[in-house]
Formats: C-alpha cells, sequence, structure tokens
C-alpha cells in the first residue's frame, strides 16, 4: 500500500464518521397524532364529547337587553328622582344580562346521567342605590350590576334529579304563556332545592314526585321550610299529537295548605297553539304560600301563540282570579335572523283598590300600563 492510498482511505474514514454523527444529531420527532374534538349526537344539536371521556358537553346561553317604560305596578315601571328638583318621577327601567348555560350526559349501566346548570349575571335599575331623595328619605332605582344568580344547577341519573331547580309546581305544567311578563297574576313561586323523580311511561303518560325546600320570604309569607318536612309536589301528564293535559297538586308545609293546577294545551292547526290553566288551593291559615300566590281561593289564565310565518309570532297571556285581580300581556316576536329575536310587549295589570303587592300596584290605585322591547341573541 503506497502513501497515496493510505490518505485516500484515511480521508474517507473521517467523512464517514462525519457524516454518521451529523446525521445522529439531526433528530426528526414522529408527529403526535392529533386528538380532535368529536360530535356527540345522542342528546340533540350541540353536544361533542370531553376529550378523553365518555361525557357529551353542551355550552350555550344568550345575551339579553330590556328597555320597558310605564306605570308602577306594570312590566318593570320605575320611579326616580329629579337632581335638580328633587321630585319623584318615571324613569326607564332597562336591564342588561348574560346567562351562561351548561348540559352533559352520558349513558351508564343505570341510566343516563345528565346535569344543567344556568347562571345568570345581570347590570340595571335596581332599588338599593341611585339618587336620593331628602323629601322622601327614599333611594330611586339607579343602574347598576346586580350581582350573579344560580338559577340552575341539578344532576339527574335515570329519573331522579337532586339539586337546585324550579317548583315542579311550574315545570312540569309548563308555567304558563309565551309572554315575557307571565306573573301579573301569579301561579306558584319558583327557586327551591329539589329532590325529584320523573317516570315515563312511554305511551304519552309521564308523572314527576317532588320534595322541595321552597325559597326566601316575600308577600306575607314564608317560602323556605321551617323544619324537616319538605314541601311536596306531584304530578300527572298525558301527551299525544294533539297536545297534553297536566295536572300538579302542592302541599305546603309551613302552613300546612294545598293547591292544585289543571292544564289544557291544544295544536289547532300547525299554525295556532291554545292553552288554558285553573288553579284552586286552600287559605284556611294564610292567604299566600309558597304555591298559592293568587289572591283567593281560585284563579284562571288562558292564551295562545299564533305564528304568521318562520319567524314572526303573536303571543297573548290573559289571567283572573278570586280577589279580582286581572292582567293581560301580548306581544309580536319576529326574529332577525337565526338566534336574535326582538320582542315587543304591551302589559295591562287591574286589581281591587286595595292594590296588588305582587304586581307592586300602590293601594288607592287599581290600574297599571307598561311595554317592553326585548332583544336577545341565543347560542
Amino acid at each position: 500500500m503506497n502513501i497515496k492510498s493510505l490518505l485516500l482511505g484515511s480521508a474517507a474514514a473521517l467523512i464517514a464518521v462525519s457524516g454518521a454523527r451529523a446525521a445522529d444529531a439531526v433528530v426528526v420527532a414522529e408527529p403526535e397524532p392529533a386528538e380532535y374534538v368529536k360530535i356527540c349526537d345522542v342528546y340533540g344539536a350541540g353536544y361533542f364529547y370531553i376529550p378523553g371521556t365518555e361525557t357529551c358537553l353542551r355550552i350555550g346561553g344568550y345575551v339579553r337587553y330590556d328597555a320597558s317604560l310605564g306605570q308602577v305596578g306594570s312590566f318593570n315601571g320605575a320611579r326616580a328622582t329629579d337632581v335638580l328638583s328633587g321630585k319623584e318621577q318615571d324613569t326607564w327601567a332597562k336591564n342588561a344580562r348574560f346567562t351562561l348555560k351548561t348540559w352533559t350526559g352520558q349513558e351508564t349501566e343505570l341510566g343516563t346521567l345528565k346535569t344543567y346548570t344556568e347562571t345568570r349575571i345581570n347590570f340595571g335599575n335596581t332599588g338599593t342605590s341611585g339618587l336620593y331623595n331628602p323629601e322622601t328619605e327614599t333611594w330611586g332605582p339607579g343602574a347598576a350590576n346586580k350581582g350573579i344568580t344560580l338559577n340552575f344547577a341539578w344532576i339527574q341519573l335515570g329519573g331522579l334529579r337532586v339539586g337546585k331547580d324550579e317548583s315542579a309546581f311550574n315545570t312540569f305544567i309548563g308555567y304558563a304563556g309565551n309572554v315575557i311578563n307571565d306573573t301579573l297574576v301569579p301561579y306558584g313561586d319558583f327557586d327551591t332545592n329539589v329532590v325529584q323523580y320523573y317516570f315515563d311511561a312511554g305511551n304519552g303518560f309521564s308523572a314527576v314526585a317532588s320534595l322541595e325546600q321552597g325559597s326566601g320570604s316575600s308577600n306575607g309569607y314564608i317560602g323556605t321550610i321551617d323544619s324537616y318536612m319538605p314541601h311536596v309536589v306531584g304530578g300527572l301528564k298525558y301527551t299525544q299529537g294533539w297536545g297534553a293535559i297536566t295536572g300538579v297538586a302542592a302541599y305546603d308545609s309551613n302552613y300546612e295548605e294545598w293547591a292544585g293546577k289543571v292544564r289544557l294545551d291544544v295544536n289547532a292547526t300547525n299554525e295556532l297553539t291554545l292553552w288554558v290553566m285553573g288553579g284552586y288551593g286552600s287559605d284556611k291559615n294564610t292567604f299566600r304560600n309558597f304555591y298559592k300566590q293568587w289572591g283567593g281561593n281560585w284563579a284562571v289564565w288562558g292564551g295562545g301563540t299564533y305564528k304568521f310565518n318562520e319567524k314572526t309570532s303573536f303571543n297573548l297571556q290573559v289571567s283572573y282570579d278570586e280577589a279580582k285581580e286581572f292582567g293581560l300581556a301580548a306581544n309580536v316576536a319576529y326574529d332577525i335572523v337565526p338566534g336574535f329575536t326582538i320582542t315587543a310587549e304591551v302589559d295591562w295589570a287591574n286589581a281591587t283598590k286595595y292594590g296588588a303587592s305582587w304586581t307592586g300596584i300602590p293601594a288607592g290605585k287599581t290600574n297599571a300600563v307598561g311595554g317592553i322591547l326585548r332583544f336577545q341573541r341565543s347560542f
């Protein structure tokens, strides 16, 4: 082997070793498999699987803006004090709201496991801040943040539901009409913790049994239970293509009073739906309780919805009770685009000469007329 061959061999070896080391220094990582969100269509539109779980989640809610005006006793009739004269006068009642909703669903060996939450945040007229009137020593309804409220937070496994809900005395029977102010003559209180059981026979018959805590105190009654004995609600419903008939009965354990309601819904045509609801309750120990909040023993509500087209509907509700309180609410709702609705409503409340505490009509006055314009973006 001569010197030239030796040098060429050594150079080739050095190049090979250097190339091997350079190749070892450049490491190309394998791409990680992307975990995309999977659509879950078991429980309806909008659900998706939480990554790494078998739980389906839906997130929604709405943003709403209300502007109302009218006499005290109509929808949110507001008063304020003039900053120059100090005199009390009418003013706009306005409210902006953001509502966040969540739904979850998962199939288990004991049935479907569900949750539902709804949280609301409001800014608008309040009764605790605003302009002070030194003559009457009262505060006008100034605009301010009004805090956060937990309106729903329940868990349901199969037919068993526990948590924060609204009373089955209202939810199971379908509340009242498709108007904004449907409580000119009230049909029961709402917020409560519950232990409920729902039963669906699958042939149109369904039932509910609910043990409830009640809430708060207003209008001269204590709504929250005062012992270990809960309020009790039971209901039956029969639903078919023509509509439904529903009945609910409730026992207020505080006052040992009972109340009941029966409702009939009729799908008259493709455009027109009608409903009527009657209520009756005892008042031996108190004029009103958590469930019977109307005046006297009996009350009746009725109304309907007429759809002019896919975007526009007219809604009406009329109500009256034994104490001669009367309520009329009517609105037109228009969907500008999917998910964005404008509703214009007028309301008329009529009470006895003694007024009606739940509508805010003061004693000595009998009528209150007002209206509201609502903008709502739902998602």
